[in-house]
């Protein structure tokens, strides 16, 4: 499928049809991609765009929750819709149409897995949002963040929502190999203090099944279990 069309097949997943189909390429670029062409510039990936679209997010789950659960206090309605906007909630809500696939990467985030990247997923919905926001405006921006989080913000305002454990289901689905033995080892550390980012390989008996990213190291695992549980871990001979 050729890049044009990758495009057209997502605007009729998302039910919208950008007026400027730049922004909804820049908004699925990732960073790595950019970096491997001469003189990249703000405007070619989507961190700037993902901020404008981390914001917008927020606004519209406030104002669902506002609106419709007025019950609720403030420490409820933070805690609910820290569930709905977090990274598995929206890499998760992405799969569901298949995001990943639309994410332009580098090849070195192509050969390193990016695609399986919670963060990276995540990154580039709340990119699509933000550009859908400069591109049509609030409303539509909200009607399409609603329909594609519908899941999500159902389960939160049920009281449903609670965080997956991929590193104890990684660990049940491997005890059939008798012996466990399960290392989580930190590959890299990125940014300042303030804002880090790590990067965990995971290994099974020495042998590296999956690797994650994350603000934390706690979170950089969890993606790598999850990894190694969406390539069929427990399908692999060790």
């Amino acid at each position: 499928m050729s890049e044009n069309e990758k495009l057209l097949n997502l605007q009729a997943k998302l039910k919208y049809i950008f007026n400027d189909i730049k922004l909804l390429k820049m908004a699925l670029t990732h960073k790595s991609f950019a970096y491997e062409h001469v003189n990249p510039n703000y405007d070619m990936y989507n961190e700037r765009i993902e901020f404008l679209g981390d914001a917008i997010l927020e606004h519209i789950i406030s104002d669902v929750l506002f609106a419709y659960r007025p019950e609720l206090p403030e420490g409820e309605m933070t805690k609910k819709r820290a569930a709905i906007v977090c990274e598995a909630s929206l890499s998760k809500a992405f799969r569901r149409i298949d995001g990943q696939e639309y994410i332009i990467l580098g090849k070195c985030e192509t050969n390193s897995n990016g695609r399986l990247k919670d963060a990276i997923i995540a990154d580039a919905f709340e990119a699509l949002l933000g550009a859908i926001y400069v591109d049509g405006g609030y409303d539509v921006a909200r009607d399409i963040c609603l329909e594609l989080l519908d899941q999500e913000i159902k389960e939160a305002l049920e009281g449903q929502t609670a965080n997956v454990d991929y590193k104890t289901q990684l660990q049940e689905i491997l005890q059939k190999h008798g012996n466990v033995k399960i290392e989580y080892l930190i590959q890299k550390e990125e940014g300042p203090e303030h804002d880090k980012l790590f990067t965990i390989d995971l290994f099974f008996n020495d042998v590296k099944i999956g690797e994650g990213t994350g603000k934390s190291k706690k979170q950089a695992e969890q993606e790598a279990a999850h990894n190694a549980i969406l390539n069929g871990v427990e399908n692999l001979e060790y």
